[in-house]
């Protein structure tokens, strides 16, 4: 991720890197700001009294601390350590991981357009992570709904070779839905108007739908997408495929979400 220019906001998770210990306290440096150098007093340290700061933390340490106070007139950050919680922690950490990916494949990307790297940041990644909040999130997005980024971005001739790149190195996150369909029929050759509703479903969309046998009638239906939304709606799709299949050969059917 470029490295940002401004002050932080006071209530803002950072990356630190601690460079120098005292009694009283830490002196941090901010990853992702540019020559920003930030102060952790020793209250704020952790929970409770602390009686050596170094059982606590020591140089060259990679912390997660919430911003307390910031002073722009003498360009002084205050953190905190104790102020957040493991869950935070983990989360500030992984968004970091995947910036520090996206701009490895940012890389990728000035490669092909053959154009110097720092050249390429600042031609992308203002209007990317104004659009979709982080440059990770952009390869995302083009990972898994390239239309979407191409219309988006149309206009922009880097779009190409940024979508390449998004596919050849991003597996789009996924999402399971479960649903139950019961599907039957009492003609003599019943069974055959039964595979044929249980493939309508799939057919919906072979790449993201499985049927599963549980115990006639019912059948388990499971669904993979990129989104939930879009999960939802191929669901939708395949199982009023079934019933319209199954009703039309006289047969019975219902569906219920698992």
């Amino acid at each position: 991720m470029p490295l940002r220019t401004e002050l932080p906001e006071e209530g803002e998770l950072v990356i630190g890197t601690v460079t120098s210990i005292r009694n009283f306290g830490a002196f941090v440096t901010l990853d992702e700001f540019e020559k920003r150098e930030a102060f952790i007093h020793l209250s704020e340290v952790a929970a409770g009294w602390v009686k050596y700061i170094r059982d606590h933390i020591r140089e060259g340490q990679k912390i997660v601390a919430r911003v307390l106070r910031v002073d722009p007139a003498k360009s002084q950050i205050d953190l905190s350590l104790k102020r957040i919680n493991d869950h935070q922690r983990r989360e500030k950490v992984q968004a970091w991981k995947n910036e520090q990916r996206a701009m490895r494949l940012v890389d990728q990307v000035a490669t092909t357009l053959g154009k110097p790297s720092p050249e390429t940041v600042d031609l992308i990644g203002p209007p990317l992570i104004e659009r979709y909040g982080s440059l990770f999130a952009a390869f995302e997005v083009a990972s898994a709904d390239p239309k979407r980024f191409q219309k988006e971005n149309e206009k922009s001739a880097w779009a190409t070779a940024f979508l390449k790149v998004a596919r050849e190195n991003i597996v789009p996150p996924q999402v399971t839905i479960l649903g139950m369909l019961e599907v039957s029929s009492r003609k003599a050759d019943g069974v055959e108007d039964v595979r044929a509703a249980l493939a309508a479903a799939e057919a919906a969309d072979p790449t993201a739908v499985e049927v599963q046998y549980v115990g006639a009638p019912r059948y388990r239906i499971r669904v993979v997408a990129s989104q939930y939304k879009q999960a939802e709606e191929t669901l939708k799709r395949g199982t009023e495929a079934a019933l319209k299949s199954i009703r039309g050969a006289g047969g019975e059917g219902a569906f219920a979400r698992a």
